[in-house]
């Protein structure tokens, strides 16, 4: 019998190498939330407006919004916005983290 490869979320060594790898090595990264893409317009906001949909949406829902996000800006780099790149990789980066579960303090 075959093996199967094992489903859902990837080990979370595998997710901390490549949010490391995103945020540009380091020991300790920058969180997608201390980052702001394209400008400082939702950095100077008391709430980011992805804090306020993490809040009103399902894990689910947020998920997709960021995986709906990383597909647009993939698609249009170099023909709407010279920072598309860049902020695919700002969503990407959100997205493993949201997969990653937070330490308790």
């Amino acid at each position: 019998m075959e093996a199967r490869k094992r489903r859902g979320r990837p080990p979370k060594a595998k997710i901390e190498y490549t949010v490391r790898a995103i945020a540009g090595g380091g020991s300790k990264p920058q969180s997608a939330d201390a980052v702001q893409v394209g400008g400082n317009h939702y950095k100077n906001m008391a709430v980011q407006p992805w804090e306020v949909m993490q809040s009103m949406l399902t894990y689910n829902e947020f998920i997709g919004f960021l995986k709906g996000n990383m597909i647009k800006y993939a698609m249009r780099q170099g023909l709407k916005d010279p920072h598309d790149a860049e902020k695919f990789r700002h969503y990407r980066q959100k997205y493993l983290e949201t997969l990653i579960p937070k330490p308790l303090d």
